[in-house]
């Protein structure tokens, strides 16, 4: 099953190499702000780089999750190009929020938008596939017929 999900799991580690680096660029702006640990206020400039890396720390287990799922049941190839964009939106919201609360706006309605079709596309994925097992009940197959 592992060389089924390459893909899927080169944006998974993709994204683990983007959550690192947004935890160093805390620690980094930490040292730099002079905040010591585990102090999380001070410099607006930690504190929004703070609350950028959280924010994305937040979502990353539902991200991983509807990635996964999406690409096992729906399409691999359509769900890894999703993952890619997320991980463009992430970088855009991060550095927008490191610049001024308001630049984070783009880069949050992007992820949140491909997090909410990841998870359409992973729920009717699991859904075909439920119907398919349980009620022999085949939506690809009668598509095709129509169309």
């Amino acid at each position: 099953m592992a060389g089924n999900s390459l893909l899927l799991a080169t944006v998974s580690l993709l994204s683990a190499f983007q959550q690192s680096y947004f935890a160093l660029q805390v620690g980094k702006t930490r040292l730099k702000c002079k905040i010591a640990a585990p102090a999380v206020t001070g410099s607006l400039e930690f504190e929004r780089i703070f609350r950028a890396q959280q924010n994305s720390l937040e979502a990353y287990p539902v991200f991983i999750i509807t990635l996964w799922m999406a690409g096992w049941y729906f399409n691999q190839v359509f769900a890894t190009c999703l993952g890619l964009a997320y991980l463009y939106a992430r970088h855009k919201y991060f550095w927008g929020y490191a610049e001024a609360a308001d630049k984070r706006i783009f880069g949050f309605r992007l992820s949140m938008g491909i997090l909410t079709l990841l998870g359409v596309l992973a729920g009717l994925g699991i859904a075909n596939g439920l119907l398919d097992e349980y009620l022999d009940f085949h939506v690809a197959k009668k598509l095709r017929r129509t169309f």
